[in-house]
């Protein structure tokens, strides 16, 4: 057999305090009932008395009777009691009013602030998602030529010459958004043409030709924020900083270790698989031997 559970009910002191002023405003009512019925009855009761026996009449002054001063004043009072209890005395009453006001507009404000809350979670999470959409769209893409020992350059110079890579650059930098270090972009003679140069330097006064500058790397990405595949170009720090935001690395490994004072930083197999490999051997314009190689961010 199955046991009836007793049902649990939380009583609102709000409507304990209610059904309060409700028995309060009946007691009131009933109270004004009966003055009126002793009133039409000693009304009543008077006129009788004064037709009957026409008692005290002499000593009234105007000739005024008794009763109906009697019912003159029965008649204030009940003005004044109904005046009272049906005009100026409201049902729960002004304190009540004021107290429920305030508990409303209280509640009307928690539903506004969880309306918001809730709204600016729902933008939140409809940014997150485009944010998110625009970022699958956008290839963020590290781009260099490192040694076999990840060797970049010395005194912010190359230290080789390879015309392929140099063309494989240009290919795929072309029309986009090059993200730069100060000293890089003061190793070449001038801006990459046909590209839009984004130099990243803590000097808050520096200024460059036909290149814009700004002072971390987070504002150059959102400088390029229209562009579907922004480039890093180095130097070193860049790079490093620049493996949190990247998508893929095109990488030219050229086989040889050389002296260097800058260096591209270790690709981790565990972040990074590679995607694509072309290899390149030593001929009469290429003193080493180098491949392009093509990763990309494992959880991208």
């Amino acid at each position: 057999m199955f046991r009836k559970r007793k049902p649990t009910s939380t009583i609102d002191p709000q409507q304990v305090t209610l059904v309060e002023h409700a028995q309060q405003r009946i007691a009131q009512k009933r109270w004004f009932h009966n003055h009126l019925l002793a009133s039409l009855f000693l009304n009543f009761f008077a006129l009788i008395i004064n037709l009957a026996f026409d008692y005290m009449a002499d000593f009234m002054p105007f000739g005024l009777q008794w009763s109906y001063i009697l019912a003159t004043l029965l008649g204030i009072l009940l003005l004044l009691h109904f005046l009272r209890v049906f005009v100026f005395h409201t049902f729960m009453g002004k304190a009540w009013e004021t107290q429920q006001m305030d508990f409303l507009l209280e509640k009307q404000a928690l539903k506004v602030e969880k309306l918001k809350r809730n709204m600016d979670k729902e933008a939140t999470l409809k940014a997150s998602a485009e944010w998110e959409r625009e970022r699958q769209k956008k290839n963020i893409t590290m781009i260099a030529a490192a040694a076999e020992n990840n060797a970049l350059g010395k005194d912010n110079k190359l230290i080789w010459h390879l015309s392929d890579d140099l063309k494989h650059f240009k290919n795929l930098t072309k029309g986009h958004h090059v993200i730069m270090g100060r000293k890089t972009f003061e190793s070449m003679p001038k801006a990459l043409p046909n590209r839009t140069n984004v130099i990243v330097t803590r000097q808050k006064d520096y200024t460059a030709e036909d290149a814009q500058v700004v002072h971390s790397l987070e504002a150059a990405l959102a400088l390029a924020q229209e562009d579907e595949q922004p480039f890093i170009i180095g130097g070193g720090e860049i790079y490093r900083q620049g493996l949190n935001y990247a998508d893929s690395i095109e990488l030219t490994r050229v086989h040889a270790d050389f002296e260097a004072d800058t260096f591209f930083p270790e690709i981790d197999s565990k972040v990074w698989r590679e995607v694509w490999r072309e290899n390149r051997d030593v001929d009469e314009k290429h003193k080493y031997a180098f491949s392009f190689i093509r990763y990309e961010k494992i959880n991208a």
